[in-house]
């Protein structure tokens, strides 16, 4: 019985399925955590806080964070161009989430 319950489940219709579409890949969550713990942080802050990631990487995680609405991209009309970023309500709700893997960690850390 349980193993045709587990035939027919559809882990990718679940909610954690979709909160780690959300998060997943090496950056996200270290650029979300970052938003948190500053705020509001230009592009060039979080490659600073990221150390070891490219321009583009950066730009496209960034971009699919926006269009996950978890940050708000403000961008300035001026020269050179400046933009910010920040967490929607929604990222703030999520961390909520990734607070607790911090606490957890810091738990478990040898």
């Amino acid at each position: 019985m349980i193993k045709n319950y587990i035939e027919n489940a559809h882990f990718e219709e679940t909610g954690f399925s979709y909160t780690l579409s959300l998060i997943s890949g090496k950056h996200k969550m270290v650029i979300l955590y970052c938003l948190m713990e500053f705020e509001i942080v230009r592009f060039n802050e979080l490659k600073r806080y990221l150390k070891n990631i490219t321009d583009k990487t950066l730009s496209r995680n960034l971009k699919e964070l926006e269009n996950d609405r978890l940050i708000i991209r403000k961008e300035y009309p001026q020269i050179p161009p400046k933009v910010e970023y920040s967490l929607s309500e929604k990222g703030k709700s999520l961390m909520k989430v990734l607070d607790q893997l911090c606490v957890w960690g810091e738990e478990h850390r040898e």
